[in-house]
C-alpha cells in the first residue's frame, strides 16, 4: 500500500470519527439543549463557519478548479477534442446545477409537506378558538401556542421520511466532497480539502444534531442520521479512490470529470450556502469578514508551502 492510498484511508476515517463525534455531543450533553439558542452561542458558531467559509474559498479558487482545469484539458488534448465550446467550465456548472436541482426539489416537497399539514391544521384552531375564544386575547394566546407547536413539530412533522429528505440533500454534498479527497494525486492537497471538509461538516453535523435535539427527535433517529451522514463523505473517498486504483482506458477522463463535478458542488457550497448566509446577517460584519478572511489566508499559506 503506497503513501497516498494510506493518508486517503486516514482521512476517511478521521472524517468518518471527527463528524459522529460532533453530531453526537448535542445528543449527550444537556448543556447544549439549554444554551443552543442564546446569542453567545449563534456568534461562535458564525465566526467558526465564516472560517470554514475562508477555508473553502481558498480550496476551491487556489486547488481544485486550477487542478480540474490542468487535468481535463490535458485529457482533452490527449483525444485531440478542439472546440470553442467551454467545456471544462460546463461540467463544473452541470456540478453546481446538480445539487441545487435536488435541493430545491427537497425543499419544494418539505413545503409542501407543511403546506399539506397547516391545511389540516387549521379545521382545529379554528373549533379551538370558537370553543374557548370570547376574547380576542385568548384566541391570540391560543394561535400563538398553536404556532409555536407547529414550528416545534417542523423536523419530526408527522413522518420521519421529510427530515431524512433534508440529510439527504446535505448528503449528497458529502459525497461530492469526499470525491475530491479520494480523487487527489498528492498527499499535501489530500490534506488540505480534508481539512476543509472537516470543518465545514462538523458545523453542519452539529447544528443539525442541535436542531434534531430541540425538536425532541427520538434519540435513536438523532443517531441514524448523524450516522447515515458521517458515512457519505468517506462513501465518496472510497469512490475516487475505486476510479483510479481501477486504472481503466478512460480513467483519466472520469476523474477528470469527476473532479469538475466535485468543483462545482464547492463553488455552490461556498457562494450559496456558507457566504451569503452569514454575511446577509447585519451582525459583526466586519468580524465576519475577516474570519473569512483568516480561513483563506490559512489555506493559502498551506498552499504557498506546499
Amino acid at each position: 500500500m503506497d503513501y497516498l492510498l494510506q493518508v486517503k484511508i486516514g482521512a476517511l476515517v478521521g472524517l468518518l470519527l471527527l463528524t459522529v463525534f460532533f453530531g453526537f455531543i448535542p445528543a449527550r450533553m444537556k448543556w447544549f439543549r439549554e444554551t443552543s439558542g442564546t446569542e453567545t452561542h449563534r456568534v461562535v458558531l458564525s465566526f467558526i463557519s465564516c472560517f470554514a467559509g475562508g477555508v473553502f474559498l481558498a480550496a476551491c479558487l487556489l486547488d481544485i478548479i486550477p487542478d480540474y482545469l490542468s487535468d481535463i484539458n490535458a485529457e482533452l488534448d490527449a483525444r485531440r477534442v478542439d472546440t470553442s465550446f467551454p467545456l471544462p467550465e460546463f461540467i463544473i456548472a452541470v456540478g453546481f446545477f446538480t445539487v441545487l436541482i435536488v435541493e430545491r426539489i427537497v425543499l419544494n416537497c418539505r413545503q409542501d409537506a407543511m403546506q399539506g399539514s397547516d391545511q389540516e391544521r387549521a379545521p382545529l384552531m379554528q373549533a379551538n378558538r370558537h370553543s374557548h375564544g370570547h376574547g380576542q386575547g385568548k384566541a391570540s394566546s391560543t394561535d400563538l401556542e398553536g404556532s409555536a407547536h407547529h414550528v416545534h413539530m417542523d423536523l419530526q412533522a408527522h413522518s420521519s421520511f421529510r427530515s431524512f429528505m433534508l440529510f439527504f440533500s446535505l448528503s449528497l454534498h458529502s459525497v461530492f466532497e469526499g470525491l475530491a479527497i479520494g480523487l487527489q494525486t498528492t498527499d499535501s492537497k489530500v490534506l488540505e480539502i480534508c481539512i476543509a471538509i472537516v470543518v465545514h461538516k462538523s458545523i453542519i453535523v452539529f447544528s443539525l444534531s442541535v436542531k434534531l435535539v430541540q425538536s425532541a427527535v427520538p434519540p435513536m433517529w438523532v443517531a441514524a442520521y448523524v450516522g447515515v451522514f458521517a458515512m457519505m463523505s468517506p462513501l465518496g473517498i472510497g469512490v475516487g479512490i475505486g476510479v483510479i486504483e481501477a486504472q481503466l482506458a478512460a480513467g483519466a477522463l472520469i476523474q477528470a470529470i469527476l473532479e469538475g463535478l466535485a468543483a462545482g458542488t464547492f463553488i455552490y457550497i461556498t457562494f450559496m450556502e456558507i457566504l451569503p448566509h452569514e454575511l446577509n446577517s447585519p451582525e459583526n460584519q466586519l468580524l465576519k469578514v475577516f474570519f473569512i478572511l483568516l480561513g483563506f489566508s490559512v489555506m493559502a499559506g498551506l498552499t504557498f508551502l506546499g
